[in-house]
């Protein structure tokens, strides 16, 4: 098989972070407004609260990826308040303060939470009406790790209310509340949940239109560069051909794709949804040949012929597994060849081993 010994040229349709049908008035604005969001996040000043719902909105809203060093700079001033217990009296406070602070690798037990109970040991009636409060609690206790009882009861204990208020005649609240049910932020991606969070999201303070009018233009860009990327994948798997020689095969490209954009959300990383497309695509070919059209010394044989990654080895295959195999092979080294001009190094014999 062929082995990549030379910096290889860079192919001229490689995607980009272009983005199509937006004007330079429009990304002039949309970078106005980043600084604006930017300025809001460094004033926040003492505010607990506002901090921690100006953080919970920009990831929320799917922009947070603009504002690493101001969300640390925030989430490490009020992790030296959370350990003072400034803000273990409220229960919206603590639990958003618990899964913001907790959710992004700052250490918080799950002991705060024992506020919550009453000398008996029970959990106090009074925050059973607090809905908000409620869903933020439910939210944290999805960041539970083995042995944290204490965050299995809160979950079990505001899982309950909710389901029971969920029948509210505010219909608005209870879809919400369905939505924290069904999605918790924690388990959920982000990007996907983003346009649903954009409708709920009200107020009247300034910095929330500053928020929304960002997340909208950013939303039009991201959606661009996707459907820039979805426009080259299909076009890479109709010049594949395999769809037209498979037909037993599943011809699911937007599907596959899918896959990249929830594990690299970020915007900046479109060349490499678009390349992870293309061994995800090979995997659903190749179970698609096992499960329902190869026969068993087919398969046995084109087993071996991956374990090897000899010619020699594809020659007594069949012509729809050759395909599958050469398809397979050529990914493998185009994915070599970009990691090595870009890095230096040549991965093949590892993403040769990874098939086996």
């Amino acid at each position: 098989m062929s082995t990549v010994h030379k910096h290889p040229s860079r192919k001229d349709n490689h995607p980009s972070t272009e983005y199509p049908s937006l004007t330079n008035e429009f990304h002039m604005e949309h970078a106005k407004k980043v600084e604006e969001v930017r300025s809001v996040l460094k004033e926040v000043g003492e505010d607990t609260l506002k901090a921690l719902l100006m953080i919970d909105a920009v990831q929320r809203l799917g922009i947070d990826y603009h504002f690493h060093g101001e969300i640390e700079a925030v989430l490490d001033r009020l992790y030296k308040k959370f350990n003072m217990s400034e803000c273990h009296n409220d229960l919206y406070e603590l639990a958003l303060g618990f899964r913001l602070l907790r959710q992004e690798g700052y250490y918080v037990s799950a002991d705060v939470f024992n506020n919550l109970k009453d000398i008996d040991g029970k959990v106090q009636g009074k925050i059973s009406q607090d809905i908000e409060g409620l869903m933020s609690l439910y939210e944290a206790s999805q960041l539970s790790i083995k042995g944290e009882d204490i965050l299995e009861e809160m979950g079990s204990f505001s899982s309950q209310l909710l389901n029971a208020w969920n029948t509210n005649d505010d219909q608005s609240q209870a879809r919400i509340v369905r939505n924290t049910l069904g999605n918790p932020h924690h388990k959920s991606l982000a990007r996907f949940m983003a346009k649903s969070f954009l409708s709920d999201f009200q107020g009247t303070e300034g910095w929330i239109n500053v928020f929304k009018e960002l997340a909208k233009m950013d939303f039009d860009i991201v959606k661009s560069i996707h459907q820039k990327e979805i426009r080259q994948v299909s076009k890479w798997w109709k010049d594949l051909g395999l769809a037209k020689e498979l037909k037993f095969a599943r011809n699911q490209p937007l599907k596959w794709y899918m896959w990249p954009l929830a594990v690299l959300p970020h915007p900046s990383l479109s060349e490499q949804r678009v390349k992870l497309t293309k061994p995800i695509s090979l995997v659903y070919i190749i179970d698609d040949i096992f499960d329902v059209h190869g026969t068993l010394d087919e398969l046995t044989l084109f087993t071996e012929a991956i374990n090897r990654w000899e010619y020699e080895a594809v020659e007594p295959l069949p012509d729809y597994m050759k395909t599958c195999f050469n398809a397979l092979n050529d990914i493998t080294n185009e994915i070599s060849s970009e990691v090595y001009k870009d890095y230096g190094w040549n991965p093949i014999y590892s993403l040769r081993k990874s098939t086996d």
